[in-house]
């Protein structure tokens, strides 16, 4: 058995949500590249921990992530950034069949250009989370830590790459983006970090 099966059979088995959105993204033709169950509950028990309320995700994809937030704080409202107009389609479905209507706000369009809206709004957040593309990682750190109230926890998905962080000398582009945006949180003076070896690696920071 696996390591990832070990621990998915004990602690989210049955995740009614995630095979269902599975399922409806094999069938719209979209990626099946959500987030683990494992990372998924680690999200939820994140926000419940940290009690945040105002969320943040960058990457709606089907929406499994924004349940797992969600999950978290029945007080918590989300809004989730997506580029792609059918996978905010497809997210805000699956979120409302989940229980969570009216409680998540969609914003379409290039990520950068939403935070910075929202940064001249002055709005603020407790939990963020980053599942987008690789090479803005960094970019998205920089806005993130600028809309954060403080003790506000960044979680980024993805940052073990398969393992492929651990190279040397990589060539391919969004292993060198995971690898400089791991280096940045790490050493970041505003944050306190780690990252997780779970799902495919999940790098948590909190905010100063």
């Amino acid at each position: 058995m696996k390591l990832e099966t070990y621990i998915q059979t004990l602690f989210t088995s049955q995740d009614v949500d995630y095979e269902r959105i599975n399922q409806i993204m094999i069938e719209t033709g979209m990626p099946t590249i959500s987030v683990s169950p494992e990372t998924g509950k680690l999200l939820t028990l994140l926000v419940k921990i940290s009690g945040a309320k105002n969320l943040l995700e960058i990457g709606a994809l089907g929406g499994y992530s924004g349940i797992c937030l969600l999950r978290g704080n029945e007080d918590a409202k989300l809004v989730s950034l997506e580029l792609e107009q059918l996978y905010a389609n497809v997210a805000k479905r699956n979120v409302e069949e989940a229980g969570y209507r009216e409680k998540v706000s969609y914003k379409v369009g290039p990520a950068l250009d939403s935070l910075n809206e929202l940064k001249e709004k002055a709005e603020t957040y407790d939990f963020f989370f980053i599942d987008a593309d690789k090479g803005n990682y960094t970019h998205y750190l920089d806005l993130c830590i600028q809309l954060a109230s403080p003790g506000a926890i960044i979680a980024a998905d993805n940052t073990l790459w398969d393992g492929k962080v651990l190279e040397e000398h990589p060539t391919d582009q969004d292993t060198l983006a995971l690898q400089k945006y791991n280096d940045q949180v790490a050493h970041h003076p505003r944050l306190e970090s780690i990252l997780i070896p779970i799902g495919d690696g999940l790098t948590i920071a909190r905010v100063k």
